[in-house]
C-alpha cells in the first residue's frame, strides 16, 4: 500500500467527520510513519495498525512497530494470533487440518514442529484452567496488542473474554516466545509481507 497515494484522500473525510479514525493494515514501520507524517500536517494521526502477529510471526515486534504504536498512542490490532487454529491445540500430526484446504496446505507440513509450543501452551493453561487458544490470546494481550479472534460459536466468544483476564508471567512469556522461535515455522501468507 502506498501511503503517500491514499493517505491524502482520507484527510477531507476525517476533517468533515465522515470517518472518525484512520487505520492501516499490513504496513511496515516506514509506511506507518509516512502515513502519520502526512496526517500530522493536517492535525490528524494514524489511530490503528492491524498486522499479523502471533507466537509464530513476531515481525511487527522485531521491526519496532509495536514500540512505535505504544509511543504514539496507536492501537495495534493483532490478527492471526491463533494462526487460523494451528495454535489452539485442536490440530496435530494425528489430527491434521482437512486436506485440500488453505489451512491444511499452510500448516499441516509443520504440525510436528509446533508440538513443543502447543505442549507449553497446554502446560501454562493448566495453571489458569485455560485452553492453548486462551493462553496464546493472553500472550498477545500481554504484548500490548488487541487480538482479533475469529469466532463461530458463543463458547468461543466467552473463551476469548476469559483470555483477557489471564496474566502471564515474564517467564511464561519468554518460554512461549523461545518455543515459537524454535519451531522455525514461517507463517507469512500470500497476501502479506515481512515487516
Amino acid at each position: 500500500m502506498d501511503a503517500p497515494k491514499w493517505t491524502p484522500d482520507l484527510i477531507p473525510l476525517a476533517k468533515s467527520g465522515q470517518i472518525k479514525t484512520i487505520g492501516v493494515s499490513n504496513h511496515n514501520l516506514a509506511e506507518i510513519k509516512r502515513a502519520n507524517e502526512i496526517l500530522a500536517a493536517e492535525g490528524l494521526k494514524v489511530s490503528a495498525v492491524q498486522n499479523h502477529y502471533s507466537l509464530l510471526h513476531r515481525s511487527s515486534e522485531r521491526a519496532g512497530i509495536l514500540d512505535y504504536c505504544k509511543e504514539n498512542g496507536i492501537t495495534f490490532y493483532s490478527y492471526m494470533v491463533l494462526e487460523q487454529g494451528a495454535l489452539t491445540g485442536r490440530y496435530s500430526e494425528e489430527n491434521p487440518f482437512p486436506e485440500g484446504t488453505g489451512r491444511g496446505e499452510a500448516y499441516n507440513p509443520y504440525l510436528k514442529e509446533l508440538t513443543a509450543l502447543i505442549d507449553e501452551l497446554k502446560i501454562i493453561g493448566t495453571h489458569f484452567d485455560a485452553s492453548p487458544a486462551q493462553v496464546a490470546t493472553a500472550w498477545a494481550i500481554a504484548k500490548g496488542t488487541l487480538p482479533i479472534i475469529g469466532v463461530t460459536k458463543v463458547r468461543q466468544v466467552e473463551e476469548a473474554a476469559k483470555a483477557a483476564q489471564i496474566e502471564l508471567t515474564a517467564d511464561e512469556i519468554n518460554r512461549l516466545e523461545r518455543l515459537g522461535d524454535e519451531t522455525g515455522v514461517h507463517t507469512l501468507r500470500e497476501w502479506e509481507k515481512e515487516m
